[in-house]
């Protein structure tokens, strides 16, 4: 995503976020969406599913794919 690539710039190099965002091609209303709420509901899900999935492999490893999916 480009959103933290604008922040990483601003913070580093002092380039400001109205220059990059121009450059890039992205509204700046869609900038300080994502800036309120970086993760979205559906990464958040995903990343307790594949922490989920690690755990039940971690406990017994002897369970294959179809088990744990």
């Amino acid at each position: 995503m480009m959103f933290p690539l604008v922040l990483e710039l601003a913070a580093d190099r002092k380039i400001p976020v109205a220059v990059t965002r121009r450059v890039l091609g992205f509204s700046k209303q869609a900038f300080f969406v994502w800036r309120e709420n970086p993760v979205s509901s559906r990464d958040w899900d995903n990343a307790h599913r594949i922490n989920a999935a690690l755990a039940i492999h971690g406990d017994e490893p002897g369970f294959g794919y179809r088990f744990i999916a």
